[in-house]
Parts: C-alpha cells; sequence; structure tokens
C-alpha cells in the first residue's frame, strides 16, 4: 500500500481529483487544508476508508485510475490534523492481525 499527503493542494490537483471521483458526492467537496492519497487493493481500501470517516472529521472518495493490477485509490479531504489522524489511524490498524489470522 501507498500512502501520500498533500498539504494545501492546489486548485489544478483539486481539479483532477474531481475529475477522477467515481461517482457524485453525497457531501459537497470544496477546497480543503489537505488530502490524503491511500492506494492499495479494494479489501484493503474499504477498510481504510471505514478507518478513516470513524478516526476524524473527513470525506473519504474513491479516485478512478487505470491500473492493471485492479488497484484502486482513495482521497482523504479535510483539514491538515484530522487527514493526518485518519491517515495514521489507517496505518497502525492495517499492521494489525486480520480476524482469524495467529499473531
Amino acid at each position: 500500500m501507498e500512502y501520500r499527503m498533500i498539504k494545501s493542494p492546489s486548485q489544478g490537483t483539486m481539479e483532477i481529483l474531481m475529475r477522477r471521483k467515481s461517482s457524485p458526492s453525497a457531501t459537497t467537496i470544496q477546497r480543503y487544508d489537505a488530502v490524503g492519497l491511500i492506494q492499495g487493493r479494494l479489501i484493503d481500501m474499504v477498510f481504510a476508508a471505514d478507518i478513516a470517516e470513524k478516526a476524524a472529521g473527513v470525506i473519504v472518495e474513491d479516485i478512478k485510475g487505470h491500473c492493471p493490477q485492479n488497484m484502486i485509490m482513495l482521497a482523504i479531504f479535510g483539514d491538515t490534523a484530522s487527514v493526518e489522524a485518519a491517515m495514521q489511524d489507517i496505518q497502525d490498524k492495517l499492521k494489525q492481525p486480520k480476524a482469524g489470522e495467529k499473531l
């Protein structure tokens, strides 16, 4: 899994992300202080989206791509502290053993 964080994203970066969103948002996404980007397998990305939304006041969106490995990307929008907290929580929880795995 890969992680990146963009603090103070430019207007052009926000436009790229808005064009590549998979579906219209139920919540309006305007300019945010930060965007966290996470790319990985579908199962991990669904898990990560749930963690992020529960960890902090952020909005999570699925971003379309053209990856032959069936990887997907999430964009996590919010203020810098909330995005950082959500991304740290994702990294911490994805390191924990999966249900049914031995420690």
